[in-house]
């Protein structure tokens, strides 16, 4: 099922990398930056998980609404007196801190401006999708633009009046340049995200 919303433009997208090892861990970092770089509205941050040889770990990644929010939180970033020595970004040819984590961050800047992949942790209308919601309201009211039923394929897709058991803790992927969200069957024909918080919703005081 897809909605008619249309999610802005990616004009410029950061990459920084702090070191973290869990989901759990990347969506606090991805709250703190959100709030102490002062990221305008229509900010879509993501995670990335990183396997290779030498980390296993998640990224993190920003797309801001344009180009000229991207220098301001550009310039924010590399003025912040961040504690962690360890924290690299990248934006475009620009890298800032740790040239390996810098290094490791491009990839996941790369794929999100392609929007080939990204776990969507902010996003517009994310604030909205808390308790339970109806999946119409859902794609009407957020970036989501697609939702898939795992284990459960409809022909038409899902009833636009399901609800949705939200958990208060939503989070798309970018798939094929469509950020989608995958759900499944859930108790008394309702439907719930696919992601389970683990072990409780993150940052609960961030609404």
């Amino acid at each position: 099922m897809t909605a008619p919303h249309h999610v802005s433009g990616v004009h410029s997208v950061i990459g920084v990398d702090a070191g973290t090892a869990s989901l759990r861990e990347a969506d606090h970092l991805v709250h703190r930056l959100t709030e102490g770089l002062q990221l305008p509205e229509g900010t879509i941050a993501c995670t990335h998980l990183i396997r290779t040889a030498e980390r296993r770990g998640t990224t993190l990644s920003f797309a801001l609404p344009d180009a000229a929010a991207a220098r301001a939180a550009w310039q924010r970033l590399t003025e912040h007196a961040d504690p962690d020595p360890g924290l690299g970004a990248v934006l475009g040819d620009l890298t800032h801190g740790s040239a390996e984590s810098a290094r490791m961050a491009a990839p996941g800047a790369a794929e999100h401006a392609r929007r080939s992949g990204g776990r969507a942790v902010l996003y517009p209308g994310a604030d909205r999708l808390t308790g339970t919601v109806v999946l119409a309201e859902l794609l009407a009211t957020s970036a989501i633009e697609r939702v898939v039923v795992v284990g459960a394929p409809f022909a038409d897709g899902p009833d636009p009046e399901t609800s949705v058991l939200t958990r208060d803790h939503v989070r798309p992927e970018w798939r094929d340049g469509v950020l989608t969200l995958a759900l499944v069957p859930a108790v008394g024909g309702t439907l719930a995200p696919f992601e389970v918080p683990n072990p409780t919703p993150c940052c609960a005081d961030h609404g």
